[in-house]
């Protein structure tokens, strides 16, 4: 009676067409990053759908005549086997809190939710392990904390960390575990460790999925074309999730953020802290400095980095990252006169 096969969005304009449709009538957004989507048919009419991207479910939808009928279930199910097929162990899923019960009994946990958004996760490790992991690092009965990209550490985030060191009597700077910066996991965190050495009441933590992913926050990646609706629900969901489940594990008072002059992204998320921390949990928002009279932003390290504009980067990066980046320039440069002659040598 049912068929299920996979949808292919971006070559065949009427199962597009059809799945946007679906979704809409869900008030599902349509503009989501996908790796894989499904659809179930009646005869040739597509009446339930579902998608991933990387491990995250997303844009679940099943016609409303046919919800008694257990789609979602076969949907999902379809869907884990597919990602088991690529190696996934550990999935994650956004949906509306009225479908919690379909969800648990798939195995899926509530990490958090809000009104509009239920969070939940199946698999290992999970994110009792992650909270496990930080109460290991446990230090002190009170602190502040700090969460960034450092894409790369500038002195803005340096002078960000240092004014919460003097403010506070321990400090947790939280780095994007998420790999979708310009520089990898392992090359931020390093430059972190290294810009906040001199400081002995900090340390140094990843975020793991669960501040500022692509889980909990995707649209806080693509900054140049989200929806400040889209990006307030989920920098909720990321800010009560700190302030719930995380900030209380590590005894955090009070988090450390630098205000927002460029990003329309960043900016309502500081807006929605502050609504969300409430009395609780004190937001405190710096102002960026700057050097000789330019804001400090990593975006312009970053073009300076590809420019190799020496100059300009002494100037808005710490000692510390500077030289990190220079031994990167010149490691890129030896490989580049490596790989240029093999090819001379027709190798």
């Amino acid at each position: 009676m049912y068929r299920i096969k996979r949808l292919w969005l971006e070559k065949d304009p009427k199962a597009y067409k059809d799945w946007s449709l679906l979704l809409r009538e869900s008030k599902i957004d349509v503009n989501e990053k996908l790796d894989y989507s499904a659809g179930i048919y009646q005869g040739d009419r597509l009446i339930a759908t579902g998608s991933y991207q990387r491990n995250i479910l997303k844009c679940l939808s099943v016609a409303e005549e046919f919800q008694s009928e257990n789609l979602l279930t076969r949907l999902v199910i379809h869907l884990l086997e597919r990602l088991r097929e690529e190696n996934q162990t550990h999935y994650f899923l956004y949906t509306k809190p009225s479908n919690q019960a379909i969800f648990q009994s798939l195995g899926f946990h509530e990490i958090v939710k809000t009104d509009q958004i239920l969070f939940m996760e199946q698999g290992l490790p999970t994110f009792e392990d992650y909270l496990e992991y930080l109460s290991r690092k446990k230090k002190g009965d009170s602190a502040s904390g700090i969460v960034m990209n450092a894409n790369p550490f500038t002195k803005g985030h340096q002078y960000l960390v240092e004014r919460a060191a003097q403010e506070s009597p321990l400090v947790y700077v939280f780095v994007l575990s998420e790999d979708r910066s310009e520089f990898s996991t392992e090359d931020r965190l390093e430059m972190v460790k290294r810009g906040v050495a001199h400081l002995k009441n900090v340390e140094v933590l990843l975020t793991g999925h669960y501040l500022i992913s692509s889980a909990t926050f995707p649209t806080y990646f693509l900054k140049d074309r989200t929806e400040a609706k889209k990006a307030s629900q989920q920098a909720e969901l990321d800010a009560l999730l700190f302030k719930e489940k995380i900030a209380p594990v590590l005894a955090i008072k009070r988090r450390f953020v630098g205000d927002e002059p460029y990003s329309e992204v960043t900016e309502i998320y500081n807006e929605t802290m502050q609504k969300i921390f409430g009395e609780e949990l004190t937001l405190s928002i710096l102002p960026r400095i700057a050097v000789e009279g330019e804001i400090v932003s990593a975006t312009k390290v970053r073009a300076a980095y590809q420019q190799n504009n020496q100059e300009l980067l002494s100037r808005l990066l710490p000692a510390t990252t500077y030289d990190y980046l220079k031994e990167q320039i010149q490691s890129r440069g030896e490989e580049e006169w490596k790989s240029s002659k093999k090819l001379s040598l027709g190798q």
